[in-house]
């Protein structure tokens, strides 16, 4: 099976096409950072319309460097959510649309699913059942994952995602959009040991995660200490740490109460080199092992959509002519394969 994956969810259109025997054929992304850079942060409608743009002339791209052509495609799989609205909408109207037109299946599909899924595309792919830490600028969780649409919810932010609090201190800080990798960037030239911050909800019992007041303790650093180039890097090491810190402590209380030795990193801040390298500290110390999706995979992308759409329709699950998207869908709704 041959499967279109269609990823709209924010502010980038990823294209990919993933084929049975084949594994990843292409994948293709456009990054729309340099149209919100001026506003400091992704303006939906803008996103929403770049994505009308974009998304047909990138199917055509990816189709071309696959080498193959809309017939040999059997099923199409396209983010229905969470994201924003209309967004959604674009890649939800197109994906559909193709699908009908070639008489072919459709799938709506889980954008978190695709994350989880993103480090099965690597060459040593985790088993089930594993524990998952999502982490992202929309979502930090922790899951319990038995296979694929078994899902279990451990532990969530309850306000910031892990990596909207990178990008908001970073914001704070004077720095350009995208904030947060410029935050880590900038981490490596201070000290994580010079400010005190804050290990939210790490001094109470449960999984759950709070990163806006880690977020206002840089605020309140800021404004004392200035912005001179020192401070500003020893102000991104220390938070940096603090970040890191927590989901680290988060992930051992979770791989001690779940038993589990196997844990999947997914997300945009997956690719932070300080929480890798700390994570694979972890593992080793409770002789497990961390799997993480190639750095080009951590960030949105069609790659994952297009597999975790193939997992599902080649199991026989599609969807029906609707076109609709949910912006807010937790996981565990999904049902299993």
């Amino acid at each position: 099976m041959r499967v279109l994956g269609i990823e709209t969810s924010c502010d980038e259109t990823g294209i990919a096409i993933y084929d049975s025997e084949q594994g990843l054929m292409s994948h293709v992304l456009y990054s729309q950072i340099p149209l919100h850079a001026d506003y400091g942060g992704v303006v939906p409608e803008l996103a929403s319309r770049d994505h009308i743009r974009k998304t047909l002339p990138l199917i055509q791209q990816a189709l071309k460097e696959a080498n193959c052509d809309a017939k040999s495609i059997d099923g199409v799989a396209y983010t229905a959510g969470p994201g924003l609205a209309g967004a959604l909408l674009v890649g939800a109207a197109i994906g559909r649309s193709l699908a009908l037109a070639w008489d072919k299946p459709a799938l709506a599909v889980h954008h978190m699913e695709g994350h989880l899924l993103a480090p099965m595309l690597e060459e040593t792919p985790p088993e089930f059942p594993f524990l998952a830490l999502l982490v992202s600028g929309g979502h930090t969780q922790i899951v319990r994952v038995d296979g694929i649409g078994q899902y279990q919810l451990l532990g969530e932010s309850i306000d910031d995602a892990a990596g909207e609090a990178f990008d908001k201190t970073a914001k704070l800080m004077g720095l350009a959009y995208p904030g947060g990798p410029l935050l880590a960037k900038l981490a490596t030239q201070g000290d994580a040991k010079k400010y005190a911050f804050p290990r939210p909800m790490t001094d109470r019992p449960g999984l759950d995660f709070s990163f806006s007041g880690l977020k206002t303790a840089a605020a309140n650093v800021i404004a004392a200490e200035g912005t001179s180039e020192q401070v500003q890097a020893n102000i991104a090491a220390s938070f940096q740490q603090a970040v890191v810190d927590t989901l680290v402590i988060k992930c051992k209380r979770a791989l001690v109460e779940t038993r589990l030795k196997r844990l999947v990193v997914a997300g945009g801040v997956s690719a932070n080199t300080s929480l890798r390298e700390q994570l694979a500290a972890l593992m080793a110390s409770m002789k497990g092992q961390v799997f993480y999706p190639r750095k080009d995979f951590c960030t949105d992308n069609g790659a994952m959509i297009a597999y975790a759409g193939w997992q599902r329709l080649k199991a026989g699950q599609a969807q029906d002519l609707t076109i609709g998207v949910t912006p807010r869908w937790p996981m565990d709704q999904l049902p299993p394969l």
